[in-house]
């Protein structure tokens, strides 16, 4: 008898011969010992039936729970199940219950992952397609520019260099979508290698403030750090990345800030750390878009991010950056009311 290939229909009728087997067996042993000690021949051959009965059923549904479970265990821990620890449990445990269990835990990650494949394909549809369109736009307005020039606006000094500037513009734009990608890629895949220093961040910051100075008077925006900290705080971090964060901060705080508006850079001691926090009393975003904010080609104001020249990664690769940092990048904003972005450092000895 092969146990292991047996359905419940045949355990049962197999288990019914057997246990009818061993009653008419005793009963002839009761009419061969006819009436004497008839009470012990009872007794011995109930107790026969007991262990032969008990024997054949827990070694058939042993087997049966056992070659029927295997194949679910195989499935849900992708490897081969060590079978005498599951041969163990149909011995100690409620293994019906065990395996509703596993299966239920398994269920779940597998709809989590499921969940997630769906969202990243979302995400890499929506990232193909705001590439397409970042890339297409510089594009068309060059191939524009040169199909002009070709036609006869070469010849015409009025129109060739003004041409020849805004095709450079184009290709400058190219240039920085391409390079700022470039950078997230590397990020993504840990190639991302930071030159940990001790640095002064209040003259860093007074380097960008400088820099974007041109900027924000064209924007009529004031540009300012908070004097309510020494003039010298350290922190311990990549100099180089954290300029390009506090940059795209800054810029974008003058980017979405309005006229006669400010920018305003603060510290904070906080034990081992230093909090930064750059605010403006711009425009805001909505609540909505808050969670998306640090997406690849995420914007708020499409038109007016691209007409600054924003390739629309700044704020990814400020994330990125402060992630690689083992530090996290938080905002709060509102619409008409401005926006605050703060983030924390290590500190750093002078």
């Amino acid at each position: 008898m092969n146990m292991r290939k047996s359905s419940p229909r045949q355990l049962a009728i197999i288990i019914a011969l057997i246990t009818s087997v061993i009653t008419v067996g005793g009963g002839i042993i009761i009419i061969i010992i006819k009436e004497s000690n008839i009470f012990v021949s009872i007794l011995f051959i109930a107790l026969l039936v007991f262990f032969s009965v008990f024997i054949i059923v827990f070694y058939s549904l042993n087997n049966f729970i056992f070659e029927k479970i295997k194949p679910i265990y195989k499935t849900i821990q992708q490897i081969n199940y060590e079978e005498d620890k599951l041969r163990s449990n149909l011995e100690e445990d409620d293994i019906i219950q065990d395996v509703q269990n596993d299966v239920m835990v398994w269920a779940k990650k597998k709809t989590r992952e499921i969940t997630q494949l769906r969202q990243l394909e979302k995400y890499r549809r929506e990232f193909l397609g705001n590439v397409s369109h970042e890339l297409k736009t510089p594009i068309f307005n060059i191939q524009g520019y040169i199909l002009t020039l070709l036609d006869g606006g070469l010849e015409d000094k009025k129109i060739n260099r003004k041409y020849l500037e805004r095709t450079e513009k184009s290709v400058n734009r190219l240039i920085s979508i391409v390079n700022d990608l470039e950078s997230i890629s590397r990020m993504e895949s840990g190639e991302l290698k930071l030159e940990y220093i001790n640095f002064n961040i209040v003259k860093l910051v007074e380097e960008i403030i400088d820099e974007q100075e041109q900027f924000a008077k064209d924007r009529n925006i004031k540009v300012k750090l908070e004097r309510n900290f020494d003039k010298s705080v350290m922190v311990h971090a990549d100099r180089k990345r954290i300029y390009e964060v506090i940059k795209n901060l800054i810029v974008n705080s003058i980017i979405y800030g309005k006229e006669g508006g400010h920018s305003l850079i603060s510290f904070m001691d906080m034990e081992e750390y230093i909090m930064v926090e750059i605010s403006d009393n711009g425009v805001g975003m909505s609540e909505k878009d808050l969670p998306r904010i640090f997406e690849r080609f995420f914007r708020t104001d499409k038109s007016r991010s691209r007409e600054m020249g924003g390739t629309g990664l700044g704020l990814s690769i400020v994330k990125h950056i402060l992630e690689a940092h083992n530090q996290t990048i938080n905002v709060q904003s509102k619409i008409d009311q401005g926006s605050t972005f703060a983030f924390t450092l290590e500190k750093g000895s002078k």
